[in-house]
């Protein structure tokens, strides 16, 4: 039976932070590797860590290109998560005539903050 996945809930993940922070150190090992068990037998994938494509940026390349080379340089960002920031960067560039380059370098710095984002919720680290 395939259980479906769910975000644990912020009172949960409370919780068992406090259980935790009051247990030794070789209990605190017991339960991961007991919660590493539970999500194999669960058949929960572990999530590996994807590193972005080495995409070159051209000389010469317009917002909606640079757009398309970061898609695929970041495959694994859920890209509707930045949409807002990415589209107001491109209405900047359209309709308020900033220069390509400058929004092209925003936007490379937004997929690169989201790529950090991703990476930090795989790894635990910052």
């Amino acid at each position: 039976m395939h259980l479906q996945q769910k975000k644990v809930d912020t009172d949960t993940r409370a919780r068992l932070q406090q259980v935790i922070d009051r247990l030794p150190e070789i209990s605190r090992q017991s339960l991961l590797d007991f919660a590493e068990y539970l999500a194999q037998q669960a058949d929960i994938p572990t999530p590996t860590l994807q590193v972005p494509q080495d995409i070159a940026r051209p000389d010469q390349e317009s917002v909606v290109a640079a757009m398309k080379r970061l898609r695929e340089t970041y495959p694994m960002i859920d890209h509707s998560k930045m949409l807002h920031e990415a589209s107001g960067l491109m209405a900047q560039h359209l309709m308020q005539g900033r220069p390509a380059a400058e929004v092209i370098d925003d936007l490379e710095q937004i997929f690169r903050r989201h790529y950090e984002k991703y990476r930090e919720s795989l790894t635990g680290q910052a």
